[in-house]
């Protein structure tokens, strides 16, 4: 996907600090991992582990909430 021009994801909504959580399980890892899943449901990001989005990739592939899964 191409971003508009002046469009950006420095509104820092993403954590700068501390550890990443997983949403679903309470995963801890410091910085981004390239196997995490990052989600924005609502306005807000939600990341989920490399195992939790395993198990529910054809509900993030539907974008599904995961409120439904």
């Amino acid at each position: 996907m191409t971003s508009l021009p002046g469009d950006s994801d420095k509104d820092g909504s993403a954590p700068e600090s501390g550890p990443i959580v997983c949403a679903r399980c309470g995963a801890r890892t410091h910085g981004p991992q390239p196997t995490w899943t990052c989600s924005v449901e609502h306005g807000t990001h939600r990341y989920f582990c490399d195992n939790c989005s395993r198990q529910h990739l054809r509900a993030i592939e539907g974008r599904l909430d995961s409120a439904w899964w």
